[in-house]
């Protein structure tokens, strides 16, 4: 027999994450949507499990969708399923996730990228917990909850007409906020640590710990990819330290891993310098070195969207990225799916 599952471990002593918390279990206990946000990696999917599996539903099904990760197409054939021949491709009958989540939980992530076709259809369902597979004549009945997140505020985009307003009435029954790393910086030191353990038992070492000039880097960074980032930079730091061969506690924290090539790449060279004959190192001249930085930059944004199926979004998250840098850089390079 299976061990039941359990809640997610959520690390922290912080008021503001204790709070979030214990509004997750009150919620949790209400057979109704709750609507959970918070910025880009704050922990919005652990907190909608932390609900799943304290609610009388903890044994059904949890079943996880990225709306941002789908066009409209694919996402509402991705949410209600369809029947073979329902378009060109569609080869067999397929089960959405509504079927699959039937009796537990269904988490929309990125709730705010589904198109409003999507989000009338998800309204019905809802108000009447009834929805129709694409290119069906059935009326199938959903036993499902609905936790939504998002990170943007939906009421300014309903007020824009841009997210449907009724949807967010129905979705918002309660709301839950995941606190961003920022507004619990004691936090901080405990997540490096656990995350930096992870990384040393990957590794098969034992974990040195963060000098306290090292946890104060880390205090005084604002984390805008939040706990996500957070869990990079850690590891990262381990895994430097290991290669380097290092002794005593981790000091050297990088935060930031494109400040070096993009410094380099940016840098201006002296007005007296000549580009074709400046060495940059032993062995190579600037150009040289840019067209060498220009391939490690190329390579890390490979493999940080081979790595999230293509999507830009979470291979931005992934490298600590805002959108519209990790889209710059697609488009420089001309990477494509």
């Amino acid at each position: 027999m299976s061990p039941a599952p359990t809640p997610p471990e959520l690390i922290g002593q912080s008021q503001a994450f204790l709070d979030a918390l214990d509004h997750a279990s009150s919620v949790a206990e209400i057979d109704r949507p709750v609507l959970v946000m918070g910025e880009r990696g704050s922990g919005k999917e652990l907190i909608a499990a932390r609900i799943h599996f304290l609610s009388k539903r903890w044994d059904g099904p949890l079943v996880k969708v990225n709306c941002a990760a789908m066009n409209e197409a694919l996402l509402e054939s991705e949410l209600f399923g369809h029947e073979a021949g329902a378009f060109t491709g569609a080869t067999k009958r397929h089960q959405g996730r509504f079927e699959r989540a039937e009796g537990g939980t269904l988490f929309l992530d990125e709730i705010a990228s589904a198109s409003l076709r999507v989000q009338e259809k998800l309204l019905r369902v809802i108000e009447y917990g009834e929805y129709e597979r694409i290119g069906g004549e059935e009326t199938r009945i959903a036993d499902v909850r609905i936790i939504a997140a998002a990170n943007t505020d939906l009421r300014a985009q309903a007020s824009e007409d841009k997210f449907r307003a009724d949807l967010l009435d129905r979705l918002a029954f309660d709301v839950v906020a995941a606190p961003a790393l920022r507004n619990r910086p004691e936090d901080i030191p405990l997540l490096a640590s656990h995350f930096g353990n992870g990384a040393a038992i990957e590794l098969g070492i034992g974990f040195p710990g963060f000098t306290p000039e090292a946890i104060a880097a880390l205090r005084a960074h604002r984390w805008p990819g939040n706990v996500r980032e957070l869990k990079n930079v850690a590891e990262r730091a381990v895994f430097h330290w290991a290669m380097s061969d290092g002794h005593g506690p981790i000091a050297e924290i990088e935060i930031d891993p494109f400040e070096k090539v993009f410094g380099a790449i940016n840098s201006k060279p002296a007005p007296t310098a000549d580009l074709t004959t400046t060495t940059a190192a032993p062995n190579g001249k600037i150009s040289d070195l840019r067209a060498h930085l220009n391939g490690i930059e190329r390579s890390l944004v490979r493999g940080a969207l081979e790595a999230n199926g293509g999507n830009q979004k979470r291979a931005g998250d992934a490298l600590s990225l805002t959108y519209d840098q990790i889209r710059g850089l697609v488009k420089k390079h001309g990477l494509t799916r």
